[in-house]
C-alpha cells in the first residue's frame, strides 16, 4: 500500500521536527518555545474567562437587584394618582412582565453606637417579587411579612454584621428633612424590626440596602400622596434600552418632567470599565505568547545554521529557494500549531473547572482568594467564551507563523558552494 503525497516542503519540514539525531540544545529551545506558547495561550484563556464569569455574575445579580426600567419624574417625587395612572399605561406596553411602585430614599439605620447610611427601598412585596430577585437570596425570615403597618425592615447579611443585629432585633430609621437647614426640623425617627436578612453575595447591596412597607415608609416619611416612581421587569432585559426610549417618547407629551432609565444605563460605568479591563489584560498578556513565539527565531536560527550543509544540497538538487523558505516555515509553524492546541485544550480544561480548583486551593492553603470588599463578589465564576477561544487561537498562530519569516529567509539565502566548502 502506497504511502499518502505530501508536499516536498511539508516532507522534509516534518523529517527535520521528528529527526532523532539533532542539537539537543535545539531540542531543548524549540521544546522551551512550544511549551511558552502553551503556557501564554493557556494563562491567557483562563484570565479572559474568569473576567466573563466576573462580568456575568455581577451583571446577573446586579439585575435580581435593580430594575429592567425605571420610570419617575426629574425631582424623583411622583403622585399615587399619576403614578397609578401611568402604571395602567404601561402594562399595556409590549415586552413589559411586571410593575412595582417604589419610594427610594438615603437614610441612617441606628441599633446602639452603631449607625450607617443605606438606600432605602419602601416597596409592595407582591408587586416587588415579581420585578426583582431580592426575595430569593433571604436567609432568614420573611419578606413579605413586611406589610402595612408592622413597621418591618429587611436588611442585608452584612449591614445585620456592621450593626450587630439578629432577626428580630430593632433598628431606628433616621431621616433628615430636606429643608433642615432652613427650619431646623428635627430628622424623622422611626423603630423598625427586623423581618427578613437577604445575602446577595455583593458587597454594595449586602451593606446598601434596606428594605420596608410602602405605606410604612410613606408614613415615617411623610409621603403619603407621593412615590418614586415605577420599576418595570421586561421579558428580555437585553431590550431595556429600546424600550425605555419608546416609552420615554410615548410619555413625554403627558409628562415633559418624566425620566425613564435602563439597567444598562445606570451600571453603563461599570460594564465600560469592565470591558477596558478585560482588553487591556488581553493586550497585556498576549506579550506572553508573544515572548515565547519570537523565542522561535532563535530556535530556527540555529536550525538553519545546524543545517546549512543539508540546505546546499537541497540547492544543488534543484530546490528553488522559495522552497527552501517554505521547509523552515512549516518546522517552525509546526511548533507554534502544537503549542497552541497544547495550551487551548489546557486552558479550556483548567478555566472549565475554576469553581471546583479554586475552593480546594482554598481549603489547602486555608486562604480566602476572593475579597467581597474588593470584588463585590466572594465566590469565583469562570464562563469559557469560544469567540475568545478562536481570537486567542489565531493570535498565537500568526504570531508564530511571523516569527518563522526571518530564519526562513536566512535559509533561503544560504549558498550551497559556500555552505560545502569545509564538508
Amino acid at each position: 500500500m502506497s504511502k499518502p503525497f505530501l508536499p516536498l516542503e511539508l516532507f522534509i519540514g516534518l523529517r527535520y521536527t521528528r529527526a532523532r539525531r539533532q542539537n539537543h540544545f535545539v531540542s531543548f529551545i524549540s521544546l522551551a518555545s512550544m511549551l511558552g506558547i502553551a503556557i501564554g495561550v493557556l494563562v491567557l484563556i483562563t484570565v479572559l474567562s474568569v473576567m466573563n464569569g466576573f462580568e456575568v455574575t455581577l451583571r446577573d445579580r446586579m439585575l435580581g437587584m435593580l430594575a429592567h426600567v425605571t420610570i419617575s419624574e426629574e425631582d424623583a417625587q411622583l403622585a399615587s394618582t399619576e403614578a397609578q395612572a401611568l402604571r395602567e399605561t404601561v402594562q399595556a406596553y409590549p415586552y413589559v412582565k411586571a410593575i412595582s411602585t417604589f419610594i427610594e430614599k438615603p437614610v441612617m439605620l441606628n441599633q446602639g453606637d452603631e449607625a450607617r447610611g443605606v438606600l432605602l427601598q419602601a416597596i409592595e412585596p407582591e408587586q416587588e417579587s415579581q420585578v426583582a430577585d431580592v426575595f430569593k437570596h433571604v436567609i432568614a425570615g420573611d419578606m413579605q411579612a413586611l406589610t402595612a403597618g408592622s413597621n418591618g425592615i429587611a436588611i442585608g447579611a452584612g449591614l445585620a454584621k456592621e450593626l450587630k443585629v439578629e432577626l428580630g432585633d430593632s433598628l431606628t430609621l433616621i431621616s433628615p428633612t430636606e429643608d433642615i437647614l432652613d427650619t431646623s426640623e428635627l430628622p424623622v425617627l422611626q423603630r423598625f424590626t427586623i423581618k427578613a436578612i437577604f445575602r446577595v453575595d455583593m458587597q454594595n447591596y449586602d451593606t446598601g440596602f434596606a428594605y420596608v412597607n410602602l405605606q410604612d415608609a410613606q408614613q415615617a416619611l411623610g409621603m403619603t400622596d407621593t412615590v418614586t416612581g415605577l420599576r418595570l421587569r421586561l421579558t428580555d432585559a437585553w431590550r431595556a434600552p429600546k424600550v425605555a426610549e419608546d416609552l420615554y417618547n410615548r410619555l413625554l407629551n403627558d409628562n415633559p418632567n418624566l425620566w425613564v432609565g435602563d439597567w444598562t444605563h445606570q451600571q453603563s460605568n461599570f460594564f465600560k470599565a469592565l470591558q477596558i479591563q478585560k482588553s487591556v489584560m488581553f493586550i497585556i498578556l498576549m506579550l506572553i505568547i508573544a515572548v515565547a513565539a519570537f523565542n522561535l527565531v532563535s530556535t530556527l536560527v540555529m536550525v538553519v545554521t545546524d543545517k546549512e550543509a543539508n540546505i546546499a544540497i537541497l540547492r544543488t538538487l534543484g530546490l528553488s529557494p522559495a522552497r527552501i523558505m517554505g521547509v523552515f516555515m512549516v518546522q517552525g509553524s509546526l511548533i507554534g500549531v502544537i503549542g497552541t492546541l497544547l495550551g487551548v485544550v489546557f486552558g479550556v480544561l483548567l478555566a472549565s473547572h475554576l469553581e471546583t480548583i479554586v475552593p480546594w486551593l482554598e481549603r489547602l492553603l486555608d486562604t480566602h482568594f476572593i475579597s467581597a470588599e474588593a470584588y463585590q463578589i466572594s465566590e469565583l465564576q469562570s464562563k469559557v467564551n469560544a469567540g475568545d477561544v478562536i481570537l486567542i487561537a489565531i493570535s498565537s498562530l500568526l504570531m508564530a507563523i511571523v516569527a518563522t519569516l526571518y530564519p526562513a529567509w536566512r535559509a533561503s539565502k544560504v549558498q550551497p558552494a559556500e555552505a560545502l566548502r569545509y564538508e
